[in-house]
């Protein structure tokens, strides 16, 4: 399919010649101004380029690329300007991000050269971002699976952080989710170093001592330094260094960040692993994010708004009891999975993937655990 570029101009005769001129080689739409183009970005995109006129009345080029910029992040942005004064390219690209510069007037040969050399950085922007998004996301979604399988007490946990972030994410609208899912799902990567005996006692919400406390806090930042290497993960790894860090200032690492300051995925996490152990100890959701809100300037307002929504607007799953052959990947499991002997295989809230069903129905053979799991599901998938 052809990628589509959008063009604003308050001048009728203008955008007339170019669609004549341009339709044959693009897919175009247009608009008369500002607010008509933003309208377009919302209702028509997404737009691989976005061109605009410099000089229009009530919303000039400068303001409408830069609130372009954030509706459309991966729209390439083409200024278009008889206006070359020093003053307008430097706002064109420090609040639009403009990639090109056009001077008026453009000829139809002019614009369609540096259309088709936007639209090329435009794909080029979306290769990478699917390679990103999908197999570096991939990639870390198969480890966090890996590690929540052999290590349950320290990793089991991520899953339910991955699907609360994600959540959580799109109720504050929030860009990059890929990078924030990661954030949850490598949250705990530093517990590797940690004896397991400790990662249990955090857990199971036992009291630690000065010294073991003082070990914990610390995994956030190995966690950091081990993803830090990773090409594109800097902003992941910062908010996995940052999620001891509390709203107020207070917390882990002992520096002047506070507040917004603090990483948005760090502000997150730190709400998210409060209320999983709160949850784990059996609280209901709603009196875990109770007992939050009762310590107000150790959370990010806005992250616990959030996540107060997604717990109202959770009535469509239920709880259900199905064999280890039944469960599939649209299931959760509702409840820890325990071998005979007590040890933990499975946390509560980890999906039931292949890998996960595989190992269920093994260890079902070996009769190390019973027939049968409960899980969550849709509810329209039992009617």
């Amino acid at each position: 399919m052809a990628e589509k570029i959008l063009l604003v101009d308050d001048e009728s005769n203008v955008l007339d010649a170019y669609r004549r001129n341009l339709r044959k080689q693009f897919t175009i739409t247009t608009a008369g101004g500002g607010a008509e183009g933003l309208e377009a970005i919302k209702n028509e995109g997404p737009f691989a380029v976005i061109v605009s006129d410099m000089r229009m009345p009530e919303m000039d080029g400068v303001e409408f690329l830069s609130r372009a910029k954030k509706l459309a992040p991966d729209s390439v942005r083409i200024m278009l300007t008889g206006n070359a004064d020093q003053q307008t390219a430097i706002d064109a690209v420090n609040k639009g991000d403009v990639f090109k510069f056009l001077n008026k007037p453009c000829t139809p040969e002019d614009m369609a050269k540096a259309l088709n050399t936007s639209i090329k950085q435009y794909q080029l922007t979306q290769a990478e971002k699917e390679l990103l998004e999908n197999t570096l996301k991939g990639s870390i979604e198969t480890l966090a699976e890996v590690l929540s399988l052999t290590s349950p007490h320290a990793f089991g946990r991520t899953t339910r952080l991955k699907r609360n972030m994600t959540e959580v994410a799109l109720k504050m609208g929030l860009p990059n989710q890929w990078e924030l899912e990661s954030a949850a799902l490598l949250s705990l990567m530093g517990c590797v170093t940690l004896p397991d005996e400790l990662t249990k006692k955090v857990t199971s919400l036992t009291h630690l001592s000065d010294e073991e406390s003082s070990l914990f806090e610390r995994h956030p930042i190995l966690g950091a330094q081990l993803i830090e290497k990773i090409p594109r993960m800097k902003t992941v790894a910062n908010s996995i260094k940052y999620q001891h860090k509390y709203f107020d200032g207070s917390g882990f690492p002992e520096d002047d960040l506070k507040g917004e300051l603090i990483p948005t995925g760090a502000r997150i996490l730190r709400v998210l692993l409060d209320f999983d152990l709160l949850e784990s100890a059996g609280l209901h959701p709603a009196v875990a994010i109770e007992k939050l809100e009762r310590r107000a300037e150790k959370y990010d307002p806005n992250v616990i708004a959030a996540l107060k929504s997604c717990y109202t607007d959770a009535s469509d799953s239920e709880e259900i009891e199905v064999t280890v052959h039944q469960a599939d990947d649209s299931m959760i499991l509702a409840q820890d999975v325990v071998t005979s002997t007590g040890a933990l295989l499975m946390c509560k809230g980890q999906k039931v993937s292949p890998s996960v069903k595989a190992r269920l129905i093994n260890f079902w053979q070996n009769r190390t655990i019973g027939p049968k799991v409960k899980v969550l599901v849709e509810k329209d998938k039992t009617a």
